[in-house]
């Protein structure tokens, strides 16, 4: 399909449709094959390839950008890209707009038309992110049927240009911690040999520019969490990790607590019970885990002593997480003149650290076939050095602010969350359906810092809920002992029958105190089921009534139980109070009409007003809100909605959701004592 005469292809404007897909695809697949085929075929130069092509790129981001920095915005000269695919469903498809067949490999050049076309398996993503400022800019997609690194070099390299073009900078690029992202890297001249590490590579090849290269931060958490699983044991210096604790701690079941009570109880002399609970929200690798450990050493319980080995290696990867996250001590802004120094000193003793870890036999892990976890932080803190020193310190820096959420992939990954509930499923989409998804929200995406999609004020750290979720102990516990049908205490007040459906007549006869204490268990069987799945270490610790004069840290609660269900705290106990009054406002509706979304929205709307304790708002906008999806998702809302929703069905589906009789008869309860509770 291709001509043989030289004179055919002078002109890219003249190059059929063929001729255009063969050049781009050469171009992408092999640069050197595509320069020295320039000195026999008069192939256009690579600048105007990428330029009048564009394969895959979306052409409206970046005008959309090109206007942003020509008004003179300085966020957004300076930016970091990130690369990252997602799997398709390999399925061919009939598109009847186009009247063509779908679900083959595109690379923006157009679909191969041949019989030997493959069929599609990956889809490859690339987005640009705002360094000084929290913007994002999807770049573009590709539909590929196997990566590799000089492949997804070769892209970043377009990418760069493209946006280079548009003048915008590009300081850094960020891949998941995978063997394809080493390979990229590799092919991009970064060299992670522990004894020589190369952080930056030059664009265009030759050039004075350097851009530096990250490794996904919680990529690199997984792949050292999968090494000390495997090992079980690790050693360094005289100090000895155990798995075996963090997986004793994460198993630990509820124990009982006498605790003497103070004097100005009044009750001298008599104890009270507590019940030590491990939070299964806690990260594996953060500074509640060293702690917990700490403080369950000092009770004196067997299976922790001697871990003084495994709290260092701990709180050694939970200050690097620190940094690197933006969380914890350093805040926002790690880098800033007082913070440098004793960075510099982490980094260098973490260098030390994985050099000289070894396992059971003494073999070097970081020689070891489960080393790039650890070579990706050891990367990481040389490019986050070098980034600071050339970047941050000499006059004319971009700026003083170091958002270190940019180097990593969450703020993609938020991307291709929502691009995935876009396609209205949870497995693999199609070619087709990832196309619709991905046109719809780049029709709705915004280059403005915080809006959808975007990063937002929020640290990647508190956002990347379900990439956490097996860096957590509760993934722990789940992978070593299954969880078993709950078991619910039989002596629980939920059996006198406060949770049937309301009438006049029920609230009538029944006991004030009785439905108090009802209302009170409801509320903690509430959070113990929502601690079962929130992955935030503050949130679920926010759910009980604990005593935090024993151990100031979330990842070890004290809490006290009421028939034996968790006590809620006192603002789990408000919002389901209120939301016992909104329901009985409501029970004066049909029970035809309870079950509809509009119903369930116009309690949830009822409860935030009740809250704000104020009137409704906006009320000429009530049936507008219930249009489309709340947008406000921080974790005080989440909480709230969360509430809501499991309260909501066990009060109006007791049976259903409890799957409980209710035996005739009034339960003996305990008053206990506590300002919310009555």
């Amino acid at each position: 399909d291709l001509p043989c005469e030289l004179h055919s292809w002078r002109q890219m404007a003249d190059y059929s449709p063929e001729m255009k897909q063969f050049a781009c695809l050469l171009h992408l697949y092999h640069i050197k094959a595509y320069d020295y085929l320039r000195k026999i075929i008069p192939l256009p130069h690579p600048y105007s390839l990428t330029k009048q092509a564009a394969a895959g790129f979306s052409n409206d981001i970046f005008h959309r950008l090109q206007e942003t920095v020509e008004r003179g915005d300085q966020a957004y000269r300076y930016c970091a890209v990130l690369v990252q695919d997602m799997s398709l469903q390999k399925q061919q498809e009939w598109d009847p707009q186009t009247k063509q067949l779908t679900g083959f490999v595109d690379l923006g050049a157009g679909i191969l038309d041949a019989d030997e076309a493959p069929l599609a398996s990956e889809a490859i993503i690339l987005m640009a992110v705002g360094i000084s400022s929290p913007w994002t800019a999807p770049l573009g997609y590709f539909f590929v049927n196997s990566t590799s690194g000089p492949f997804l070099a070769q892209l970043l390299r377009q990418a760069i240009n493209k946006l280079n073009n548009i003048g915008i900078m590009v300081l850094a690029v960020t891949s998941g911690a995978s063997a394809c992202g080493a390979e990229t890297a590799r092919a991009l001249g970064i060299r992670i040999d522990p004894k020589r590490i190369q952080c930056t590579f030059q664009h265009p090849p030759g050039s004075a520019h350097s851009i530096v290269y990250f490794f996904d931060v919680c990529h690199a958490l997984q792949l050292i969490r999968n090494a000390l699983q495997c090992f079980q044991k690790v050693e360094c210096l005289g100090d000895t990790m155990w798995w075996q604790h963090v997986v004793e701690l994460a198993a630990l079941r509820e124990q009982r607590v006498l605790e003497p009570c103070s004097p100005e109880s009044g009750r001298a002399g008599s104890k009270g019970t507590y019940y030590l609970k491990v939070n299964l929200a806690t990260l594996l690798f953060s500074e509640g885990v060293a702690e917990a450990l700490e403080h369950l050493q000092k009770l004196g319980l067997a299976s922790f002593q001697n871990c003084s080995g495994t709290v260092k290696f701990v709180r050694l990867m939970s200050s690097l997480c620190d940094v690197f996250c933006s969380r914890g001590p350093y805040g926002k802004e790690a880098f800033v003149a007082g913070n440098y120094t004793k960075i510099s000193n982490l980094f260098k003793e973490a260098k030390s650290f994985f050099v000289n870890l070894t396992d059971s036999m003494g073999r070097y892990i970081i020689k070891s076939k489960r080393k790039l976890g650890f070579l990706s932080f050891l990367l990481n803190a040389e490019s986050l050095k070098w980034f600071y020193c050339n970047y941050m310190c000499p006059e004319g820096i971009p700026s003083h602010h170091l958002h270190t959420d940019a180097f990593s992939l969450e703020p993609l990954e938020q991307f291709l969350r929502a691009l995935q509930q876009a396609c209205g499923s949870s497995g693999s989409p199609t070619c087709t359906v990832f196309r619709a998804a991905y046109n719809k929200l780049l029709a709705s995406c915004s280059l403005t810092p915080g809006s959808p999609h975007c990063s937002g004020n929020a640290s990647s750290w508190d956002r990347s809920l379900s990439q956490r979720r097996d860096l957590t102990l509760g993934s722990i516990r789940a992978q070593y002992h299954p969880a078993p049908g709950r078991i619910l205490a039989p002596q629980c007040p939920y059996n006198a029958g406060l949770l049937l459906p309301s009438s006049a007549l029920s609230n009538a006869l029944t006991d004030l105190s009785l439905y108090r204490q009802s209302v009170t268990c409801t509320a903690g069987w509430v959070a113990e089921q929502l601690a079962l799945e929130l992955q935030c270490e503050a949130c679920l610790a926010a759910l009980f009534e604990a005593d935090e004069s024993k151990l100031r840290c979330r990842s070890v609660l004290y809490i006290k139980k009421l028939g034996g269900v968790s006590l809620p705290s006192t603002s789990v106990h408000h919002i389901t109070s209120i939301l016992e009054q909104v329901l009985n406002q409501y029970s004066k509706v049909g029970d035809a009409n309870k079950n509809t979304k509009l119903w369930y929205l116009s309690v949830e709307q009822k409860v935030f007003q009740e809250l704000l304790g104020k009137s409704p708002l906006f009320p000429t906008l009530t049936n507008h809100v219930f249009e489309g999806e709340l947008s406000i998702n921080n974790h005080y809302t989440i909480l709230v909605k969360e509430l809501t929703w499991c309260y909501f069905n066990i009060r109006t589906n007791p049976a259903q959701h409890l799957k409980w009789k209710y035996p005739c008869g009034r339960q003996r309860l305990k008053r206990l004592k506590g300002k919310h509770l009555f």
